[in-house]
């Protein structure tokens, strides 16, 4: 394995001080609560498309009490949008577990940090870090990044072999003091300078000691996940309205959009329910536009079909709601779902149906 630069650390640490964030909603805090969401929500998710949601969740459920009071519903809404509902399923399940089990407050240390729902290895370690000053190494996708290039190092991050190498290497670089603001350090860089697709070189504090910028390889690195053709699933989604309002299932707690609202579908191997049936045989299905979406396993094709009704059939499931287009925004939606729905909201100013 590569050797760590014996000023690797203090070089990003002097960095940091004239070019890292310093003013993000969650920074200058050592609120665990406010820490973790953060780290949960920036999973995946780029910074401009945190801010809002993290603020709109704040200011419904400011505290790990509160969020596990909150419904299900309710959190789910704040998430519509954000993806990857685990994480807002693993949050609320997270926060019931700190009341019952922890008095309503974290652990201090990443080890204990860890056993909780939804929290991983490096989620645990920056929420311990930030929150509680501990000493520990942090392992996201930006560190990683920074890591293969700094120290040319090969192979697939996610791969068991490549990541031990990785954790191995962020332990022996840790510094003895200011071990928060180095971890910062190593985030902003990754999110601003050493990025995925265009990195900024010469502007970067590590460029003299940087493998992946003295052999022309930072385009290679990381080696990217090992490319597979994505199955292609169909389905048809039934935009179901009566007036303003259109019929929407809850979905199971687990899977794909586990615990949100979504149309009711039909797949080309499933026979419809009964009342679906019915509906299908008395209305005609009006096309509309179609749209695929993609998950990280698979692609999803959405042909979806508007059924208007002059009633409300009364055989629909008891778990169905009638949602007024008007306040789509208070239910959590899948994003592919909401963009269908949002096409039929009427333009401000035009008659409601009759």
């Amino acid at each position: 394995m590569p050797q760590p630069a014996p000023d690797f650390a203090a070089r990003l640490i002097a960095w940091h001080a004239d070019h890292g964030r310093h003013d993000l909603p969650w920074q200058n805090t050592h609120d665990p609560y406010r820490i973790w969401l953060s780290e949960i929500m920036l999973q995946q998710t780029q910074v401009d498309t945190v801010v809002p949601y993290y603020r709109r969740f704040l200011a419904r459920c400011p505290d790990i009490a509160t969020l596990a009071a909150a419904d299900s519903g309710t959190v789910m809404a704040l998430w519509s949008g954000l993806g990857y509902y685990a994480r807002a399923r693993n949050l609320h399940a997270c926060a019931q577990r700190l009341v019952a089990d922890h008095g309503g407050a974290f652990p201090a240390t990443a080890e204990a940090i860890a056993t909780l729902p939804g929290i991983g290895r490096s989620t645990a370690a920056a929420i311990a870090a930030f929150a509680f000053g501990e000493r520990t190494a942090i392992l996201d996708g930006n560190v990683k990044r920074v890591l293969c290039r700094a120290f040319g190092i090969d192979g697939f991050p996610g791969q068991a072999a490549v990541e031990r190498k990785l954790w191995a290497l962020a332990e022996a670089l840790l510094p003895h003091a200011d071990v928060a603001t180095y971890i910062q350090a190593q985030m902003d860089l990754g999110a601003t300078l050493c990025t995925r697709g265009t990195p900024h070189c010469t502007r970067c504090p590590l460029a003299t000691c940087c493998v992946a910028h003295a052999t022309g390889r930072t385009a290679a690195l990381p080696t990217p996940r090992p490319r597979k053709a994505l199955p292609l699933r169909r389905i048809t989604a039934l935009v179901i309205r009566h007036r303003d309002a259109v019929l929407l299932l809850k979905r199971p707690p687990n899977g794909i959009w586990g615990g949100l609202l979504s149309l009711p579908e039909l797949t080309p191997d499933t026979a419809p329910a009964a009342w679906l049936a019915e509906l299908l045989e008395a209305a005609p299905a009006q096309p509309l536009p179609p749209l695929r979406h993609t998950f990280t396993h698979f692609m999803l094709d959405i042909e979806p079909r508007l059924l208007t009704l002059e009633a409300r059939p009364a055989d629909a499931p008891s778990a169905a709601t009638w949602q007024p287009l008007a306040t789509l925004d208070a239910v959590g939606l899948p994003a592919p779902v909401r963009r269908i729905l949002v096409a039929l909201q009427p333009a401000p100013g035009a008659s409601k149906p009759r």
